[in-house]
């Protein structure tokens, strides 16, 4: 990650934690024009709207399936005069990646994109008139924003009027910041530990531990002075790193943005990687061994014998090659993990990778005495190897998993993932325990501590994946696991379902409640100035939940936070609660259309009048957002965005509902 982009997310966190400090964004620049200026009547012409995005943010295209999340980008010509559409709105080469968060794939653009609409002109006196509405996302801030572009075109191909401002920026919600591939982006830090842990693992392996002592041997026997032995051993880690972080250059520089999206989405590749990871599994639980050809081998070690810094470069290299059949299976697991992410990962991992497994190589030739400490070679190596091949068995689903939601297949719903990594780390567990024996293990009358131990925390993390296999949100693993809505049989839904039957009654039927819903049994508004009416009916302060279908943090908030005992008890019971839906497209009757003061736009749908109201009255526009008034309308606590902290949710209602009874008090002595 460069320091550009960790500045830019520093800043990102920053505008989420203080959202009134957040402005209403500007939406990219466009250009609107006939490909035919002078179109006779009877004739055809395009309608050709080019879009110049800002750095960092990506706009959605119209061709992918309008029930996933994201807003399609609409072409409206309904008030347009003698001249009728000629088709529908073509997207021109748009990007595709598969989103998780919406389970399917998607089409965008990032710095520009194009549409085209044909039309034929009817009259010599016809005016286009138009909106564009869209969705813009950022890759920095975590955010989508609906814009609408008001625009009015002559026959003459001149723009007469557009309207930039639309609704002000509205916020559809915020989304997993998008890497260059379209995955969600992983921390490369993250990746780059897992990378360094896989290299100490790969240490532990029949085909590299033994090697340590004679290589270290090797050294301090050749070199002619110590000062000599130490400057070899650190030219040998250095050639280790160089040549894994080569490796992971050129599989960088092989795999663009369009390679590596095509490779995280297709099912092509994720299925060969699924084999691949199986075919890794199988070699390291024993079935059997990866080897090079013992001609390349012998090559390279016979230049080893030259001597130089050459020479020691190339025992670097046939100790990579030597240890091939345990390190290739971790490598090759490593690249593949990489290979749909960031461009940077391969050379990042490599890298992590080959610091760990050069650092004891090197360590040991400027220390040799440490070397009496190592413990022998013997059967625990070869356990360390199924133990990877276990682990190898059960990462192999999550690629399998990937094109299986791409494509519906059926074969991985949630429970049956979740079946198969049960059974996987319960053998795991049972072959710790000396209960499984597999090739090439030898025979154990008794167990260590140290493998006890392990076999203890393989043990519990099944017992913590079985409640999944009933509707467990099991959220330390959301990111490997399939999504919910693949389950099958979910009592966590189902009980919450019978808990919203059994709710309290409202005194008066919510508006929109037939197509809008509060979660966890919650009973509210969809209506501001109903569920102002009821909050001074019941004398209850006024909670505004500011929300949008497509707001994957409002979700995450409802799932961690909302569903606390002691935060629901609190919504339930202090406040009334209103949720309004930014990008509700309910069109409203006419009589209760409005022009806004802001943009001077006609507000004529829920979603619009909502997202009018947040940036009117709190000049924000990001969801979540939180607001809870008095009965004047007036702030009773600073509005709250994103955060999951519990406590600080608690902090929050708790501190509105004393400002309000204080207020209630202060009025009564008046």
């Amino acid at each position: 990650m460069s320091a550009r982009n960790i500045i830019y997310s520093i800043a990102a966190i920053f505008l989420v934690s203080f959202p009134v400090l957040g402005q209403v964004i500007s939406p990219p620049q466009w250009d609107i024009q006939l490909s035919n200026p002078n179109p006779e009547p009877g004739e055809e012409t395009e309608l050709i709207l080019k879009a110049s995005i800002p750095n960092d943010w990506y706009i959605y295209s119209n061709d992918f399936d309008p029930d996933l999340g994201p807003l399609l980008t609409i072409l409206s010509l309904d008030d347009s005069e003698g001249i009728s559409p000629a088709g529908e709105l073509e997207a021109i080469n748009p990007k595709t990646k598969y989103e998780e968060i919406w389970e399917g794939d998607v089409t965008y653009f990032d710095k520009t994109g194009e549409f085209r609409q044909a039309i034929k002109i009817n009259s010599p006196d016809a005016v286009i008139k138009g909106t564009i509405e869209y969705q813009m996302c950022s890759d920095i801030t975590n955010q989508c924003i609906n814009y609408e572009e008001d625009f009015t075109i002559t026959l003459g191909g001149e723009v007469t009027d557009t309207n930039g401002s639309d609704d002000a920026g509205i916020t559809q919600g915020d989304l997993p910041a998008r890497s260059e591939t379209g995955n969600t982006t992983q921390s490369i830090v993250t990746f780059m530990i897992i990378a360094f842990l896989a290299g100490l693992a790969a240490l532990l392996t029949p085909c590299v531990f033994p090697m340590i002592p004679m290589t270290v041997t090797f050294f301090t026997g050749r070199a002619r002075s110590r000062s000599q032995g130490i400057r070899n051993a650190f030219l040998y880690g250095f050639s280790i790193i160089a040549i894994y972080t080569i490796a992971g250059t050129i599989v960088a520089a092989l795999q663009g943005p369009e390679f590596a999206n095509w490779l995280s989405t297709h099912w092509a590749p994720n299925v060969f990687f699924f084999a691949v990871f199986i075919f890794f599994a199988f070699a390291f639980l024993g079935m059997f061994e990866l080897t090079l050809p013992s001609g390349l081998v012998n090559k390279i070690d016979a230049k080893a014998d030259k001597g130089g810094m050459a020479g020691i470069f190339f025992m670097a290299f046939t100790l990579v090659l030597v240890s091939f059949s345990c390190t290739g299976p971790i490598v090759g697991s490593i690249l593949i993990s990489s290979a749909g992410g960031e461009l940077v990962k391969p050379v990042v991992g490599m890298f992590a990778f080959s610091l760990a497994f050069a650092l004891p190589f090197t360590l040991f030739a400027v220390f040799p005495e440490w070397l009496n400490s190592l413990p022998k070679s013997g059967g625990w190596l070869n356990s360390v190897k199924v133990v990877l091949g276990f682990l190898e068995l059960a990462l192999a689903f999550k690629f399998l998993s990937i094109a299986d939601q791409v494509y519906h297949w059926g074969l991985l719903d949630r429970e049956v993932y979740l079946a198969i990594w049960i059974v996987i780390f319960a053998l795991l567990g049972l072959y710790l325990l000396g209960k499984i024996r597999l090739p090439h293990d030898s025979p154990m009358e008794h167990i260590g501590v140290p493998r006890l131990m392990l076999a203890i925390v393989t043990l519990v993390f099944v017992v913590y994946l079985i409640p999944g296999m009933w509707g467990a949100p099991l959220k330390a693993l959301s990111g490997y696991l399939p999504p919910m809505s693949s389950h099958d049989f979910d009592l966590v839904k189902i009980s919450r379902e019978n808990i919203s039957s059994e709710a309290r009654t409202l005194d008066d039927v919510p508006k929109y409640a037939d197509f809008l819903h509060f979660p966890h049994g919650i009973q509210g508004y969809f209506d501001y100035n109903q569920a102002l009416a009821a909050a001074k009916r019941q004398n209850k302060p006024l909670f505004i939940d500011f929300t949008g279908h497509g707001c994957v943090n409002c979700r995450e908030m409802e799932a961690r936070v909302w569903s606390d005992p002691r935060v629901l008890k609190r919504l339930k019971e202090d406040f009334v609660m209103v949720a309004l839906y930014i990008d509700e497209r309910h069109t409203l009757p006419e009589s209760e259309w409005y022009t806004s003061d802001y943009d001077g736009k006609v507000k004529s749908t829920i979603g619009k009048q909502n997202a009018d109201l947040q940036i009117r009255r709190f000049n924000n526009n990001a969801q979540p957002y939180y607001v809870v008034l008095d009965h004047n309308e007036e702030l009773l606590a600073e509005p709250k965005a994103y955060d999951t902290n519990i406590q600080n949710f608690i902090d929050f209602l708790d501190g509105a509902k004393s400002a309000f009874e204080r207020n209630q008090g202060f009025s009564v002595l008046q």
